[in-house]
Formats: structure tokens, C-alpha cells, sequence
């Protein structure tokens, strides 16, 4: 369904997350409203109150197709309409964590988040669970959820968001080296860039510029201009670092 972020990073470009440390929900586990899988149809019908499958799902589609049209709030009235009448199903629980995660409502986005992760037994959404503990300055729980989805078998999308708040916590901690194994974990090849690995590229980038490490911070800085010059304020942190006594070049 859909997923999230940080918060240390200015606007990218339309489609991509506006913080590279902020999550944003991942496209890959969202079904369209238009066709929704038959798996999720079956769980809401099964879950739903009696008499109520029906509204249920359509419910559950309206929420869908505000959120991917970008509103939040009426994303939120109808995936709550929807827990209503199929407080059970976990995609619903889902699906309203996630839109109260985008309205940065991270307390009740946790819950419901939550709520999934038990019902469903699935760490998919733990980077949005570790990020709303991060945005709540819990950065320990964080490091916690954003660990455990990266010891299952999830998602690359989902596996590189777990990457990258896990790591954002933990540089919160100070655990810059910590931090840099986690993201460093994840294999990237610097020709054939997937668009999330600037994601991941940015972060190490700000985590050894934090760190006090400069020359290895523009070199990540570098790969992400490389592909995509705009792609969020790299070029800018990248120029200040070069510009700096002693700095990357």
C-alpha cells in the first residue's frame, strides 16, 4: 500500500521524497484503487462487520485515490470509515497509518502502523514505524524497527528506506560509524543508479559531513550530481564542501 521520511534535507523534484532522510511512502505496495489486488477485496470482506463488506471496501478504494491524489485529510476520513467497518483487516490499518504518517501525525501513525505489523506479521512499513519514533525523539526505537525490517526479506524500496532512517537515527545518536555500515550494507552500483540510491548516497553524504569527514561527504555528494545534478540540494552541499579550507576536492 502506500509508505514515508527524516527531517534535515530541502525539496527534490516532483515524484521523488522532498527530504532525502525523510521517508515517503514506497509506490511499490500500494494497490490502485482501480484494480484493487484480489487478495486485499478478500481480506476486507472476510474482516469487515456483518452486512458491511461493501461500504468497507469502498471505503477503502475512496482512501486510496485521495491519497494518490495527494489528499491527506480525506485520505484519513475514509480510511477511517473504513477501520470502521473492517477494524480487523490489516491492509485498512495500513493504509490510514499511512496517510496519518504523510499528514505527520506520528503518534497515531504508529499506531496504526503497529496494529498492521501485528495483524499481519509483515516489517514492510518498519521504516515508517522507525521514522515516526524518530520524528517523536525516540531515535533508539527507531534504530530498533528500522533493524528489524532489515534483517527480513522485504522490498529493495522498503529495504533502502529501512537503510536510510535506521542510519539517520543513528547518526542522531552520534554512531556515525554505525550509521555508515547500515547504509553501506545496502549494494549500490555508482553507473546504473536506481533513483532510491541517491536517496541512500545523500545520507552517507550528510552522515560523514557530520561526522567531520568532508573529502569522503562531497565524494558521495558527487556520485548523487553525477546522475542527476537537481536531485535535492546535493549540488549546493556538494559546492560548500569543495569550497570549504581543506574541503572535498
Amino acid at each position: 500500500m502506500p509508505t514515508g521520511r527524516s527531517r534535515r534535507v530541502p525539496p527534490a523534484p516532483r515524484g521523488r521524497p522532498a527530504r532525502p532522510d525523510r521517508l515517503d511512502p514506497v509506490a511499490h505496495s500500494r494497490p490502485e484503487a482501480d484494480r484493487l489486488p484480489g487478495w486485499v477485496a478478500e481480506e476486507i470482506r472476510t474482516t469487515a462487520r456483518p452486512g458491511a463488506s461493501d461500504r468497507a471496501r469502498r471505503a477503502f478504494e475512496q482512501a486510496l485515490a485521495a491519497i494518490d491524489r495527494g489528499d491527506v485529510a480525506a485520505g484519513i476520513e475514509k480510511a477511517q470509515e473504513a477501520k470502521a467497518l473492517a477494524p480487523r483487516s490489516g491492509a485498512v490499518r495500513e493504509v490510514l497509518g499511512i496517510a496519518l504518517y504523510r499528514a505527520e501525525r506520528f503518534r497515531q501513525a504508529l499506531r496504526e502502523l503497529q496494529a498492521y505489523r501485528r495483524m499481519t506479521g509483515r516489517v514492510d512499513q518498519n521504516h515508517l514505524i522507525a521514522d515516526s519514533f524518530r520524528a517523536l525523539g525516540s531515535p533508539e526505537k527507531a534504530v530498533d524497527a528500522a533493524m528489524e525490517a532489515l534483517r527480513a526479506q522485504i522490498p529493495d524500496e522498503a529495504r533502502v528506506e529501512s537503510a536510510v532512517v535506521g542510519a539517520s537515527a543513528l547518526a542522531d545518536l552520534g554512531r556515525f560509524t554505525q550509521a555508515l555500515a547500515v547504509l553501506r550494507s545496502i549494494p549500490t552500483d555508482e553507473q546504473l543508479a536506481r533513483p532510491f540510491h541517491l536517496r541512500l548516497w545523500y545520507v552517507a553524504g550528510d552522515v560523514l559531513d557530520r561526522a567531520g569527514r568532508p573529502q569522503e561527504a562531497a565524494a558521495e555528494f558527487r556520485k548523487i550530481t553525477r546522475h542527476d545534478p537537481g536531485a535535492f540540494d546535493a549540488a549546493d552541499r556538494l559546492a560548500r564542501l569543495e569550497e570549504a579550507p581543506g574541503g572535498g576536492r
